[in-house]
């Protein structure tokens, strides 16, 4: 009766935890470019262009690629696999809206499976600036959401996306 009672415990705790565990996630951060609107745009509707300022290629300069389609078009696969600090997945573009955002699904396989929706939006701010706010959201599966409670995913993806825009902000404002 005792490992009873000890089991259904256990068992309650954890029905508890994923009630309170947060169900979805949502990552943004943004940027002001000193750049056209238009050529910002254009600039970031090319997934390979991502090589160039992305945090996660900083983080393994060897990643291995694959790519499908027509890069800055709707339905264009890019996969990778890298070190651990990256993991394995690819980027798919699901939609365009020219001057104002693309949008695309992430699949991770690697550290942990997850589907994400990814979006990079720009915004005319005038006199030659652009604002670029670039994230992702998703769903926490139970039970992975339970670790949720203790990971803040927005402090920990924050800080790469806030790296990724600063160095595109330096690349498309040097060039």
């Amino acid at each position: 009766m005792f490992f009873f009672l000890i089991a259904l415990l256990i068992v309650a705790i954890i029905v508890m935890l994923a009630f309170l565990a947060p169900k979805r996630y949502e990552v943004t951060r943004s940027v002001i470019i000193d750049r056209p609107h238009s050529g910002v745009f254009e600039y970031l509707k090319y997934i390979k262009n991502q090589d160039h300022w992305s945090p996660w290629k900083k983080k393994d300069p060897n990643i291995k690629q694959e790519y499908f389609g027509i890069d800055g078009e709707v339905g264009f696969i890019a996969k990778w696999e890298g070190n651990s600090d990256v993991g394995s997945g690819e980027q798919e573009i699901i939609e365009i809206v020219q001057n104002d955002r693309i949008e695309a699904d992430l699949r991770f396989i690697r550290p942990w499976k997850s589907t994400s929706h990814a979006i990079t939006k720009v915004e005319n701010l005038g006199k030659m600036q652009t604002k670029v706010t670039w994230g992702f959201s998703g769903e926490n599966k139970f039970p992975a959401n339970i670790f949720m409670l203790f990971y803040n995913m927005d402090k920990a993806a924050g800080k790469d996306f806030e790296d990724g825009l600063n160095s595109l902000k330096a690349l498309l404002e040097k060039g």
